[in-house]
């Protein structure tokens, strides 16, 4: 059961660790960059990186799904 749990930790902070070298190469995009300069500069400033990151994610595939 220790053995269980051990694992899914490992793969908790593996998965978050994965998760926040996405987050910033997202966020070194070009087109994250553009996409964040066609918004609102006041909304942007008081968003966290996290939630802006996510939006533009949603936003794109909803784009690609069209």
């Amino acid at each position: 059961m220790a053995d269980t749990r051990s694992a899914k930790s490992d793969r908790s902070s593996n998965d978050a660790h994965i998760w926040q070298s996405l987050k910033r190469a997202i966020a070194s995009s070009s087109g994250f960059q553009r996409w964040k300069a066609e918004h609102d500069s006041a909304e942007v400033e008081s968003t966290s990186l996290e939630q802006l990151v996510r939006r533009y994610l949603r936003e794109t595939l909803e784009t690609l799904a069209y």
